[in-house]
């Protein structure tokens, strides 16, 4: 396949549009990596990003099913070609990868590969990720490379625009949580100020209340008052809070993006797969939403956190004039009659009151071994 220069440079100027589309830092690096591999007409493509232990901290691929990645096995360390491209920042293009004396081998249901062609993504004297690509859909030169110089410039074009991409998403992601945290941190100021000074008043008339009780019981009685007095006080102050702490996306973008947002967050922060799928749910009552949300949050913090899955998948779907939540993982599982003993039982039961509170249902589906589903219906409005 040969680039005119014309058609080239439109091809070029759609990868860019499709790049500028996307804030989140992994769907930056599906479009890079699609981009690359449809512009240049190979049949793999993939992009390193790497971390400060030997490793890359994401590793997209482009070419390559599901099921083979999976077979594939963790993400490669930084050897071989890949070390080489991150030490001396520079292309590289190879007849036959194989053959390179850097080559380092593959596992065993790695594709396998000929002609390469890698370039270095740099932000100014950093490399932050390597994008490669591997066997040209060309008729080959005996003994050459099916990855033209021509090619080497567009990949080099895109890589320049690739870097300026993904920093503005890392930035767009950094904002975002400098935001939470400044959200937390003012919450937190003023829980403490608003709920701390009641609770403080409540300890003390309880205290008071147990010296008097022997010897002033009608006295005692009225104190006994002012505790109650004090603690719905502090009650309400903490449901105040707690309505501050609904997030602002759930009001501004609905239940379905803020959660395909965290889902998408998840992913990227933990080695296990997650996943999202959504269709044709309509708006909620606000309160089923927020509900929804905690649940899904709950449910997908002891999915990663305690049940050693590698895959956790996320759906919501409508049922009836409502809606129905799914978290489900393939990890060890436990048995719900006894999760008490398990130590697991306070999560489950505050999803079971989020969602009776908003007059939904709640389901836990788990056997030893078998993964677990968490399902929650809400009625809608």
């Amino acid at each position: 396949m040969s680039h005119r220069p014309s058609s080239g440079l439109a091809a070029v100027s759609t990868a860019l549009l499709a790049m500028s589309r996307h804030l989140e830092v992994r769907d930056v690096l599906k479009t890079i990596v699609a981009s690359a591999r449809e512009l240049l007409d190979a049949e793999y493509a993939a992009l390193g990003v790497p971390d400060d232990h030997g490793g890359f901290s994401q590793f997209v691929v482009d070419g390559v099913s599901d099921e083979q990645w999976k077979a594939i096995g963790p993400l490669p360390r930084q050897h071989g070609i890949l070390a080489a491209m991150l030490h001396e920042a520079r292309p590289e293009r190879l007849a036959d990868v194989k053959k390179d004396p850097r080559f380092g081998g593959w596992p065993g249901a790695h594709p396998d590969m000929s002609d390469f062609l890698g370039l270095p993504i740099r932000d100014g004297e950093q490399t932050i990720g390597i994008l490669f690509l591997a066997n040209k859909r060309c008729p080959k030169p005996v003994g050459g490379c099916g990855f033209t110089e021509e090619d080497e410039e567009l990949l080099g074009i895109l890589a320049q625009h690739a870097a300026i991409a993904l920093t503005n998403a890392r930035l767009y992601e950094r904002s975002r949580e400098l935001t939470i945290a400044e959200e937390r941190s003012r919450l937190a100021h003023e829980l403490h100020d608003a709920v701390s000074q009641k609770l403080f008043s409540l300890r003390l008339t309880a205290q008071a209340v147990s010296s008097l009780i022997d010897r002033d019981p009608a006295r005692a009685k009225g104190e006994l008052q002012q505790v109650a007095d004090l603690a719905a006080e502090a009650a309400d102050e903490l449901r105040a809070a707690v309505v501050e702490l609904r997030p602002a996306a759930l009001d501004e973008d609905g239940l379905v993006h803020t959660l395909r947002t965290h889902v998408q967050v998840l992913d990227r922060a933990h080695s296990a797969q997650v996943t999202f799928d959504s269709c044709g749910v309509r708006a909620l009552p606000a309160a089923q939403e927020e509900a929804m949300l905690r649940v899904a949050q709950e449910a997908l913090h002891n999915a990663l956190r305690h049940s050693g899955a590698d895959r956790v998948d996320v759906s919501i779907a409508p049922r009836g004039p409502g809606a129905v939540l799914s978290v489900t993982d393939n990890g060890k599982g436990f048995e719900p009659r006894t999760v008490r003993r398990a130590g697991r039982h306070l999560g489950l039961v505050s999803m079971r009151d989020r969602s009776s509170g908003v007059g939904g249902r709640l389901t836990v589906q788990s056997a030893p071994g078998q993964g677990t589903t968490i399902e929650m219906e809400v009625p809608g409005g």
